[in-house]
């Protein structure tokens, strides 16, 4: 667990972030006249500059100075610690970052492992740690909860089977693997990899292709020809590096093909058969298992290369059997590559009739949920230029750990390859992170337990977290020396082996509304403000995402006013100049289709009118992490 402050911060209040929000608030939390806005504030000890240097200029406003009546006094001069340059902060800084690639990976751990079972409290399900306060008798031990404060009463024999005797000291982690297997052990190489091609009509539009010789005339080049060109260099990419990896083919026009390894016979789903959600999921399913990539090579790449456009686009009922193909393999992938949205049969993103039997979203959602829990990488490639509902397609990507991204004819090949090298680190991973009595999870829960299904994690997967105090716990809060925190992981690993890590800190507690700029770390603010503000832009929720931003470029105005920024803290940034664009074009649109601004505060419709360019964007956001030294070119690429 990271923290973006060295302390935890009591007084701070969601409502700072926008008057009149008052939907953001959790359940039975309010705001009092007598309560200030901004109480939370950054303070920065100015360095002293050497005496034959001038001071720095201060920053120009940009802005018209706008004339004050000559009636009104002048102002006061500014008192107290904000006369030391220290200034007010309008964002939450209690945020916890979790790099679950990390966490994850047991084989580069350094936790303390066992194999006996943790010991959970009777009501909030905290684990019993080295830093919890138990007394142990002769007969029983003892454990008053710290965050939840029940006394649980263990006897001797509970405390054997369940806790390792080990002592572990504060701020370490323990890992307990549980030594039994669901299944017998399955080699990463025998998973499957399914590519889903579309080869509608439309996969016939042609792109200029330089020649790389100034002599010859420029060639051009169909879509599909430029997927099955990189279909072509990955099959050979795979027959080299993973010999015994399986791959299976399965296109879409107006039909459902299903090729497999391409030694037998396709098998073609058309007219009521895709409209028939449980037929189509059978049907992926019982095919049978491929052969691996060094017996079907010729196979397959003559299938592709027979491959002609024409037809719709049954995007939905491919993506469903080849989910359910992928499904019988734990950490398989499944590599859509399409140019359009999907118009015909399941998950249709054209005008739905009254009798649609699945509604996109509704399709989309409960897909890429099935697939999570098979522990299936779904990755979405559109065409750029074209319309293809990357907001609903890019679920499935989204909600299972795969890759979105929009490509032409010369990029196609690169995605692949980058979507291929993606493997699943952890599978059916949930994460449960506990504070004391008294905390809550803005936009999360309403209570000090958060429960978040990841899913499948791949190498460098992060999530974050928001806390705050109850406005009546405030005061005692105020009066402890610190507050755990505990994070319990529990998770799969790629050999089927069940593990729960748990990890459990300690935080001081301000004693003052006050905390120093050194104190901050920016990256973890910086991603925390791109995911959140990327999930609520999904959500429909666009005017509290833009209430988000504007906190966090306030904050990031008011330190680089009294240090550099950093490099990474200018990419953080332009992440949320990126999400503010965005916020204001949707924001805009909105307010052109309804007049009534109470309307647009309670909006919770998930955005449905983002082009694919914006939808990338924001699905990128929600996967931000924290930029080190090798990432930083990375992430400036993504943004």
């Amino acid at each position: 667990m990271e923290f973006a402050c060295s302390h935890v911060v009591c007084n701070w209040r969601p409502e700072s972030l926008a008057e009149g929000l008052s939907s953001t608030l959790p359940c039975g939390l309010s705001r009092t006249d007598s309560e200030h806005p901004y109480d939370n504030r950054i303070a920065v000890i100015p360095t002293p500059m050497p005496s034959v240097m001038p001071p720095p200029v201060p920053p120009r406003q940009t802005t018209q100075k706008r004339t004050r009546p000559t009636s009104m006094p002048p102002p006061l001069p500014p008192r107290g610690l904000e006369a030391k340059g220290q200034t007010r902060l309008k964002a939450n800084v209690n945020v916890v970052s979790l790099k679950v690639g990390n966490l994850v990976d047991i084989s580069k751990a350094s936790s303390i492992q066992s194999s006996q079972k943790p010991v959970y409290c009777g009501k909030c399900r905290a684990v019993m740690s080295s830093m919890s306060n138990s007394q142990t008798n002769p007969h029983s031990t003892t454990w008053c909860c710290e965050f939840c404060g029940k006394q649980n009463v263990l006897s001797q024999s509970e405390v054997k089977m369940g806790r390792s005797p080990l002592c572990t000291p504060p701020g370490r982690d323990v890992l307990y693997v549980d030594e039994e297997i669901d299944a017998d052990y399955m080699n990463l190489e025998d998973m499957l990899v399914v590519f889903c091609v579309d080869i509608s009509g439309s996969m016939s539009v042609t792109s200029e292709v330089s020649p790389g010789n100034s002599m010859r005339s420029p060639t051009y080049v169909s879509r599909l020809q430029g997927v099955q060109e990189a279909l072509q260099m990955a099959l050979t990419s795979l027959l080299k590096s993973s010999p015994h990896r399986r791959v299976a083919l399965v296109t879409f026009n107006d039909e459902v093909t299903i090729y497999g390894d391409g030694t037998g016979i396709p098998l073609s789903l058309r007219d009521w058969a895709l409209v028939d959600y449980d037929h189509v999921r059978e049907q992926g399913e019982k095919y049978s298992t491929p052969h691996c990539i060094a017996e079907t090579h010729q196979c397959l790449t003559q299938r592709i290369k027979e491959l002609r456009e024409h037809g719709a686009t049954a995007l939905g009922p491919a993506a469903l059997v080849s989910v359910a193909m992928a499904s019988q393999f734990t950490g398989s992938k499944v590599i859509i590559c399409t140019d359009g949205h999907a118009n015909i049969g399941l998950g249709q993103l054209e005008q739905e009739s009254a009798h649609s039997p699945a509604p996109s979203p509704y399709f989309y959602n409960q897909l890429a949920s099935h697939a999570a829990e098979k522990g299936v990488i779904v990755s979405v490639m559109t065409f750029e230029g074209e319309d293809c509902r990357l907001a609903e397609v890019g679920k499935l990507a989204d909600h299972t750990g795969g890759r979105i991204n929009i490509v032409n004819i010369g990029t196609v090949a690169t995605e692949i390859q980058s979507a291929l090298a993606d493997s699943v680190l952890a599978t059916n991973v949930v994460a449960t992170l506990l504070a004391p009595d008294g905390v809550y999870f803005p936009y999360e829960e309403d209570n000090h337990k958060l429960e978040r299904e990841i899913g499948n994690v791949t190498d460098g997967v992060e999530i974050t977290f928001q806390f705050g105090v109850r406005p009546d716990k405030v005061d005692s809060f105020q009066r402890r020396d610190r507050v755990p925190f505990q994070l319990q992981l529990s998770f799969k690993t790629r050999d089927l082996k069940k593990v729960t890590r748990v990890i459990t800190q300690q935080k001081r507690v301000t004693t003052s509304s006050w905390v120093w700029a050194g104190s901050l770390n920016m990256s973890v603010l910086g991603v925390h403000c791109a995911q959140l503000c990327a999930r609520l832009t999904m959500e429909g929720r666009i005017l509290e995402a833009q209430n988000q931003l504007k906190a966090q470029q306030d904050l990031l105005k008011d330190i680089s006013e009294q240090k550099p920024i950093a490099k990474e803290e200018s990419i953080y940034g332009n992440w949320i100049s990126t999400m503010s664009m965005i916020c204001e074009d949707l924001t805009t649109d909105s307010q052109q289709n309804s007049s009534d601004t109470t309307t647009l505060l309670a909006s919770r419709t998930p955005v449905t009118g983002l082009s694919d360019e914006a939808a990338k964007v924001v699905y990128q956001m929600k996967r931000a992490k924290s930029v080190g030294e090798k990432g930083r070119k990375a992430a400036m690429l993504d943004s």
